[in-house]
């Protein structure tokens, strides 16, 4: 039971604790930004390092590096984009006027370096877990990717929570860019695929004929989908989610 326990409790912890700390050090004033900046890329260096080693080793603990390293690498572009060093050509709020198509490609343009900087990263570990045992890095990473990719398109389309406290006030025109609405004809559909592909990542997970590394593994995987789907409920319901993280936004205080 503990061999399957700990990893639903590591991705929950480090899922909080991360956000937690990410929203801390953005919130940060701005002349401490670039030491965060660089800290974070040193931390981003050692964290493709670790998921070049892991790769080449199926066993448990290597599950986990893995999975951390991902992580890590996530964590990297978010502090990029938070931080405001590599989000988009466009700085400005959405034009009143601006509807439809155009308004999707304006907002496409506030984002589009961060966008490039995730095709980037997703590559470099298609690079270095390729044809490896353990691919349990990019498998973090490609989840990270289609549930954020997902989010940020029912943001776009107007959801009833947006989140507002969690962008800084540098980035405060992106705000702009969103809709508050109850839903949004993308939102079922999100949520159904991605419950769809929780459910049949957990039956492999509990069910299927795998080593306890694998198992590790999966479980990591599952949890790390469910809390996506999770997210995706925080835009809709009426609850104050971001409370789960006031103590990292005391720092903008």
């Amino acid at each position: 039971m503990l061999q399957q326990v700990a990893p639903i409790a590591y991705v929950l912890f480090a899922w909080w604790f991360s956000t937690g700390v990410i929203l801390y050090l953005v919130g940060l004033p701005r002349a401490t930004h670039k030491w965060t900046m660089a800290a974070t890329t040193l931390m981003l260096a050692i964290a493709l390092a670790a998921i070049a080693h892991s790769a080449q080793d199926a066993g448990h603990a290597a599950a986990y590096v893995g999975f951390t390293g991902a992580l890590a690498v996530w964590a990297w572009q978010e502090v990029a984009f938070l931080l405001g060093y590599v989000t988009g050509p466009r700085r400005q709020p959405c034009p009143a006027q601006a509807r439809g198509w155009r308004r999707a490609g304006l907002a496409f343009q506030t984002v589009l370096h961060h966008e490039l900087a995730l095709l980037l990263l997703g590559a470099t570990l298609v690079a270095l877990t390729w044809h490896q045992p353990n691919r349990g890095a990019l498998a973090a990473f490609a989840i990270l990717w289609c549930m954020r990719q997902s989010a940020k398109l029912n943001f776009f389309l107007g959801v009833r929570n947006l989140n507002d406290h969690f962008l800084p006030t540098h980035l405060a025109y992106m705000h702009s860019y969103f809709r508050r609405r109850r839903m949004n004809g993308l939102f079922p559909l999100s949520v159904i695929a991605a419950t769809v592909a929780t459910i049949a990542a957990w039956q492999w997970a509990l069910t299927g004929d795998l080593t306890a590394a694998r198992e590790a593994a999966a479980l990591l995987a599952a949890t790390l989908l469910s809390l996506g789907v999770l997210e995706h409920w925080f835009m809709v319901i009426p609850l104050p989610s971001h409370a789960l993280w006031n103590w990292g936004l005391r720092s903008r205080e």
